[in-house]
């Protein structure tokens, strides 16, 4: 069954259940912003909606960019690009390489910044997607993303970036969103000792929560406040050290490392979905042989 929906400058509710799909007839995904109460994001370009009841709030960014809504159920719903892990499939078979070729990028990679409360998240990701910084601290309420395309070893790719609260109460809700993320930015304040301790808590979450093969880097952030480090770059590289992760600190304020970062954090996404294609391509091949059928660090620096 399918419903159409006019969109006007303003907002429209729609009531939804499990397993919908929200497409859009004519415009472009991106000029949406979809949103749950209390204006939590769930869904942008067409994602699935995996609850159980939920009221979908549609803003149109454009005056003219969306003409009209599709919402329609699917009894087996389309897998997306990032939501298959570093599996072959999502990057070789419909609708995950289809879904690319259509939308004009390479890849498609979902990173999510974690950390405790006030260390800057937020400001770092307005900063590598839109070059803006203020200094006024807003809370994050519960979620918020941003989508920036990038380009990495002559690959177009789209990056949705998931901004996610530090307070506790609103752990069970941003935890919900580490399934199918491939990247994690881990975030502290060099001028916070507490906000580094929790980091520990914050990688047992990442490996409840996320695929086992989301890859982390570690961010230092405030570097501009040199002057008011508790947390000495030794202590922070060892530790990313034992977890695995790329360690870089930065800072927002004056745009240190702040690219570098998310480029980093790409690449060896890159190279560890290149490795598993790889890897898969050699399966194949051996157990055709086999008689088988196969089945369709310094400062600022990376630490690793």
């Amino acid at each position: 069954m399918h419903h159409k929906f006019a969109v006007v400058d303003g907002n429209l509710l729609i009531t939804g259940s499990l397993n919908w799909t929200l497409t859009a007839v004519q415009g472009n995904m991106e000029n949406l912003i979809i949103t749950t109460e209390p204006d939590l994001p769930v869904a942008v370009e067409g994602l699935i909606f995996n609850m159980r009841s939920v009221e979908i709030r549609v803003q149109s960014r454009s005056k003219r960019s969306i003409k009209c809504l599709t919402l329609r159920r699917e009894r087996n719903p389309p897998q997306h690009v990032y939501q298959d892990g570093f599996s072959p499939r999502a990057w070789t078979t419909k609708p995950g390489a289809e879904r690319c070729r259509r939308s004009k990028f390479d890849y498609m990679f979902k990173l999510l910044i974690i950390g405790n409360s006030s260390v800057g998240k937020t400001s770092f990701l307005f900063r590598f997607a839109d070059n803006s910084f203020t200094s006024a601290f807003v809370s994050t309420v519960g979620i918020d993303f941003k989508v920036k395309t990038i380009y990495r070893k002559d690959k177009r790719v789209k990056l949705q970036i998931w901004d996610t609260a530090g307070q506790e109460r609103y752990r069970t809700i941003t935890t919900a969103y580490y399934r199918g993320a491939m990247g994690f930015l881990l975030m502290y304040d060099i001028t916070s000792q507490d906000s580094f301790c929790a980091v520990q808590d914050w990688a047992t979450q990442i490996k409840t929560y996320s695929w086992d093969n989301a890859q982390v880097v570690l961010v230092g952030n405030k570097l501009d406040l040199e002057d008011d480090r508790q947390v000495p770059v030794k202590d922070a590289r060892t530790l990313a050290s034992e977890l695995g992760f790329l360690f870089f600190e930065a800072s927002a304020k004056d745009n240190i490392n702040v690219k570098q970062v998310f480029d980093s954090l790409v690449d060896v996404i890159c190279e560890k979905m290149n490795d598993s294609v790889n890897g898969d391509a050699s399966q194949s091949t051996s157990n055709t042989s086999a008689g088988l059928i196969p089945n369709e660090g310094a400062q600022g620096g990376c630490a690793c």
